[in-house]
């Protein structure tokens, strides 16, 4: 008889529970004594709930902080630690690798066949290679081709569990309303709200064959299934077609960050984003990248032209720009949408909003010393807005420049002149997404009649 394996899954309220759903749920072989959870503020000292842990587990399994990794492994005399997040430089994985290590257990990392769900619809997957490569617009681009020629799209959303787990099973958007229903953060509006404005349903949660279940039964219809990935994770579905999206900004982190580099092998096409405003000699870096792992991939040139909504009130102004959290934090990107705005409409200075921080927003500059003189969207509980709210007010500009994906006013009351930033991916010549997905349609045959 098999003696049970004791594990720790180390995650950040995502791919960690995915693995645990697909893997370990009711694999009689493991024993998972704990969850341990990174990246994201105040997702530990929780419990991934019973009514989810499944039979094997009646009483739930706990969340510590990772930095209590060791203890745990010594207390509980773990045998394996399963790393199951993204978004993370090799570097960084290997020394969490050591420190599992040298406390005694084996470190593993799960792959796709153990961890993909076959769905019963076709589904085209994004990825990206970093957080803020430009995934969201080209999952737009992609869903409005294939709406405009009548198939009815279902968007699927890895997952953004911060809240009560029970009530986030499965989580069904398609209007405005359900993201108060749900009481979204901003990060979750964020990846949700430019969908449901565009006429398609999304759904998001914890259990993603239940979630797939419901989305392939859609009461709307359904005839493709999209997954819409979050940082650089690979797809929690098998993927029928699989389109990476890589970022020249950032050229080399295609083949140096985990699981990034994964989603660009797994890649039948490879959207080249930003060329309009990196260098030639990055764009080449990432074309020669992709064609020494992935020498089949198909490449598509790709842009994301900005366009803002009252471009007068920026010219010749202070202003306070805010980007999209994630890509500033752990993306570790050092401009945006809004910084690449105020720039080219005339700001005369970007004001440092670190000495106005107050609360939460203060601890993210703490963490991320490098985010530098933007203010990134964060909000993943009430008082993380809140602070998010009080550093936008407390500091000295003429016009808050709003570079994330949703508009902050509906959240917030900012008590200056905003100007909202918006941006859609622009393929740039051949071979483009329409193209590839006329022949990804025909490929269907017969399928929608």
């Amino acid at each position: 008889m098999t003696t049970k394996r004791n594990a720790i899954i180390i995650g950040a309220a995502g791919r960690d529970f995915h693995n645990f759903n697909t893997f370990f749920r009711n694999n009689p072989g493991y024993n998972v004594i704990a969850f341990t959870a990174a990246q994201i503020p105040d997702i530990n000292d929780r419990k991934y709930p019973p009514e989810l842990a499944g039979e094997l587990y009646p009483d739930g399994i706990p969340i510590y902080a990772e930095g209590e990794l060791e203890d745990l492994i010594k207390k509980h005399h773990a045998d394996v630690c399963i790393f199951s997040y993204s978004d993370i430089p090799y570097q960084r994985v290997m020394n969490i690798g050591a420190r599992v290590n040298a406390a005694g257990a084996n470190f593993l990392l799960l792959g796709h066949r153990e961890t993909m769900i076959k769905s019963s619809k076709p589904v085209i997957a994004i990825g990206a290679v970093r957080t803020g490569c430009g995934k969201s617009q080209t999952s737009r681009r992609v869903i409005e081709i294939l709406m405009n020629k009548g198939f009815k799209v279902v968007a699927v959303r890895h997952p953004m569990p911060y809240g009560d787990l029970r009530n986030q099973v499965v989580q069904r958007f398609a209007s405005v309303d359900d993201l108060h229903k749900h009481n979204c953060t901003i990060e979750e509006m964020e990846e949700y709200e430019p969908h449901i404005m565009r006429g398609n349903v999304i759904y998001a949660g914890v259990d993603y064959q239940a979630i797939l279940d419901a989305a392939e039964n859609d009461p709307s219809g359904c005839d493709i299934v999209l997954w819409d990935g979050g940082n650089n994770d690979f797809p929690f579905y098998r993927p029928d077609l699989m389109i990476t999206v890589a970022d020249p900004h950032r050229a080399g982190h295609e083949l140096s960050y985990y699981p990034g580099e994964i989603t660009l092998r797994i890649a039948d096409v490879v959207v080249i984003n930003k060329i309009d405003s990196a260098s030639p000699e990055d764009i080449q870096t990432v074309r020669d990248n992709i064609h020494k792992v992935n020498p089949s991939a198909l490449i598509v040139d790709g842009a994301s032209p900005i366009s803002v909504d009252k471009p007068e009130l920026i010219r010749g102004r202070r202003c306070l720009v805010i980007e999209d959290g994630p890509t500033l934090t752990h993306g570790e990107m050092k401009i945006g949408a809004g910084t690449v705005a105020a720039m080219k409409w005339g700001a005369s200075e970007l004001i440092d909003p670190r000495p106005y921080a107050v609360g939460k927003i203060a601890e993210t500059f703490q963490t991320y010393p490098g985010i530098g003189t933007l203010l990134p969207a964060m909000g993943y509980g009430n008082q993380q807005i809140k602070d998010l709210e009080k550093t936008i007010n407390n500091t000295p500009c003429d016009v808050v420049v709003i570079g994330t994906p949703i508009d902050l006013n509906r959240i917030i009351k900012i008590n200056k002149p905003t100007v909202k930033v918006n941006y859609e991916l622009q393929e740039i010549g051949k071979p483009n997404l329409e193209d590839i997905l006329d022949e990804f349609v025909k490929k269907l045959g017969d399928y929608k009649k």
